[in-house]
């Protein structure tokens, strides 16, 4: 019976063997490269390329692609590295060309309420410069492509992106439909989302193949840096910004870095629905949050400066004329209509959650801090991103004098019972903190029982 058990034993783990390895060229190669990557051995581009093909080709098992980020997560790359990677992902996917006055702008995230790419391709589309925008959906805040998806369809194909840029010189499209870096798609799904890692190399390596398969020859990168966010030290952000700006003109990308203050939202608005809403309300000139402006001709300038457009300190002025204007909005409308949008639509058009509920000041006093990551817990509680409507308008932040019973936060959701949750949420996290607020009280055990027997 032993002896049974063990010639099972054997067949099944060459079955296994076989489903890991799936060939012996794979296993001599791919894995193998994987496995003394790991361990330290430096990859060449063509051995970068061999991975990531055999990955798309579903041929290497999960845990070999979790493997690989595993590596980059725990040892450095250096940026030729870096660089050879960037280019292997370029290679195994579509490409665009729009001519040497191409410009994007890209964040790395980790801010909620971080609109600003819906002022920046107006302001700089209309200027001439070509800013062919790929954005991501929601991963840890709300993706700038589901906010633009309230205004106009961004599951466009490659060649449709084509045609609306030449016609408009910008759009805001997912990039998930171009079939370009396709390996980054699959990382971030299989590995990056499950593991909630997001490794440095990959990071840099993902932004830059994107922007230069789309062509672009100049980038603007806003990284937030501060308590709460990614990069959470002003030394870790510059050398963060290095990398990039060393790495974009080893492949021919001119990169400047923005480091941007990151430890509340931009704007008031988190969600969906009430982005877009606030986005296309400072376009049309009506009063809006005094960072999104800011925020958005000050990252814009810096692209009008980078290519000659405008005078250095000069560009952050030209991005505002060119807001404050109509400009924008303008052309936003030119944008929308050629991605199959209404080009009509206004601010007090877009729909947002129909049930409310306000959260209210516990003191008298100043903001002190607002928690983004308690933010984005309480507008995914009330239903985002699947709820477009639903999310968080904050009427107070760092800085603010408010009164006790003042509204800090209005919460937005089509779903009542979301809705309790969020703002059960909310009075537990207390995103808002006001200098001097109880924020909770703690019951000696003693007292506790004393007062139980009594």
């Amino acid at each position: 019976m032993l002896f049974v058990y063990f010639v099972h034993l054997i067949i099944l783990s060459k079955k296994i063997k076989k489903m890991i390895f799936m060939t012996d060229e794979i296993k001599n190669n791919s894995i193998d490269l994987i496995r003394s990557h790991f361990f330290g051995e430096q990859l060449s581009k063509d051995q970068f390329k061999q991975i990531l093909k055999d990955a798309l080709d579903e041929k290497l098992p999960d845990v070999a692609l979790a493997l690989f980020l595993a590596r980059q997560e725990c040892k450095p790359y250096s940026n030729k590295e870096i660089a050879d990677l960037t280019m292997a992902m370029i290679e195994l996917g579509k490409t665009a060309e729009f001519g040497p006055n191409t410009v994007d702008k890209h964040s790395i995230g980790g801010v909620p309420g971080n609109k600003v790419s819906l002022l920046i391709v107006p302001i700089i589309a209309y200027t001439g410069l070509k800013i062919p925008k790929t954005s991501s959906r929601s991963i840890t805040t709300i993706g700038t492509a589901d906010k633009m998806e309230v205004l106009a369809p961004v599951e466009l194909t490659l060649e449709e992106v084509i045609e609306v840029v030449n016609k408009t010189n910008g759009c805001i499209v997912w990039g998930g439909t171009l079939d370009i870096v396709p390996s980054d798609d699959l990382f971030i799904r299989k590995v990056e989302r499950i593991l909630k890692i997001d490794p440095v190399p990959q990071m840099i390596a993902s932004i830059l193949s994107k922007k230069i398969a789309m062509g672009v020859k100049y980038l603007v990168l806003d990284i937030p840096e501060g308590k709460g966010t990614k990069v959470e030290s002003m030394e870790k952000a510059v050398e963060l910004a290095n990398m990039f700006t060393n790495i974009g003109a080893m492949l021919g990308v001119s990169v400047e870095a923005a480091i941007t203050y990151g430890e509340q939202p931009v704007g008031h608005a988190i969600g969906v629905a009430l982005e877009a809403k606030e986005a296309l309300m400072a376009l049309e000139g009506k009063s809006v949050s005094t960072s999104l402006v800011e925020k958005a001709t000050g990252l814009a300038g810096i692209l009008l400066e980078m290519t000659g457009k405008a005078e250095i300190d000069t560009g952050k002025g030209i991005a505002k004329e060119i807001l404050s204007s109509g400009k924008a909005l303008k052309k936003m409308k030119e944008i929308i209509d050629a991605q199959g949008g209404d080009p009509n639509i206004k601010s007090d058009d877009i729909e947002v959650g129909r049930y409310t509920a306000e959260y209210k000041s516990p003191a008298d006093g100043f903001v002190v801090s607002v928690n983004n990551v308690a933010i984005m817990e309480i507008v995914r509680a009330a239903g985002a991103p699947e709820d477009k409507g639903a999310g968080v308008v904050l009427h107070k932040k760092g800085g603010r004098h408010v009164k006790k019973g003042e509204t800090l936060i209005t919460i937005y959701s089509n779903n009542e019972a979301r809705l309790d949750e969020a703002l059960s949420l909310t009075r537990t996290l207390q995103p808002i903190l006001i200098e001097g607020m109880i924020r909770k009280k703690v019951t000696p055990l003693k007292l506790l029982r004393t007062t139980k027997t009594e």
